[in-house]
């Protein structure tokens, strides 16, 4: 797929070296796991495996692996030699021990199977088990119960007067190069501030000021909010420490 659209067709001028991607599709966790993998494709009895067979096969899957370049694992070989081992074995006459009976060359390694294929098929069915309540755990906590007082910041005149300072730059911005006399008064101001915060619990420091008015229109509004502080009749708060100051009005 090239930009969502489906390519079939190489350029001829694209260079594809030899070998450039080969792809082994069987993973295994270990030389039983492979073991066990090739015992199972056959469908045949871990009990009775023709280990002849089987040897040529599992020989055959190391080479594999030598041949893609991976990293050869220590036990992998020592399996093939267990494997050489046992086959060597099977060719030689049957030793009887004390109680008349054959002893199985193989009976070692179809026992650590058998171990190894119930691990295996138990941590197949955990993994298809539900991770609540097995991985994770859900938890219900009672907060009814819990009083918070989140205390408010103390606001200092430094915090207003940067508060005032970013203000003011943001109206040199939008400030006009000519001179002109605008009727501003700070009680106005006062009254068009309360009417703003009438009907909402509190509003943003900068949203008080009026850009267009420029830098003689922020120094009104800044006296305004400063006069209806002192007179009690709105409240200058910060929710969290270095968060932009709020505006609130006291009258019911």
């Amino acid at each position: 797929m090239v930009n969502g659209e489906p390519f079939a067709q190489l350029p001829d001028d694209l260079y594809i070296p030899t070998h450039a991607l080969e792809v082994f599709l069987e993973l295994f966790e270990g030389p039983l796991d492979l073991l066990l993998y090739l015992i199972k494709r056959q469908n045949l009895d871990i009990v009775s495996i023709p280990i002849a067979q089987i040897t040529k096969q599992y020989i055959h899957y190391i080479q594999i692996m030598e041949h893609l370049n991976l990293e050869m694992a220590a036990e992998y070989l020592v399996m093939a030699a267990l494997l050489a081992e046992i086959k060597s074995k099977m060719l030689l006459p049957r030793q009887i021990d004390a109680e008349g009976e054959e002893e199985d060359p193989r009976a070692t390694l179809i026992r650590r199977l058998q171990e190894y294929e119930l691990i295996k098929h138990a941590a197949e069915d955990m993994d298809l088990m539900p991770r609540l309540e097995r991985d994770v755990f859900s938890i219900d906590v009672d907060t009814s119960t819990l009083t918070v007082i989140r205390p408010l910041p103390d606001i200092q005149l430094k915090e207003m007067l940067l508060a005032f300072q970013d203000v003011l730059k943001r109206g040199d911005l939008v400030s006009h190069h000519h001179i002109s006399r605008e009727p501003l008064s700070v009680r106005e101001r006062m009254s068009s501030i309360l009417d703003s915060l009438r009907g909402v619990d509190d509003m943003l420091f900068s949203q008080l000021f009026l850009k267009k008015e420029g830098r003689s229109g922020v120094v009104v509004s800044f006296l305004a909010i400063l006069e209806l502080s002192k007179e009690r009749l709105i409240e200058i708060i910060q929710l969290e420490p270095f968060s932009e100051l709020r505006v609130k009005t006291l009258l019911s």
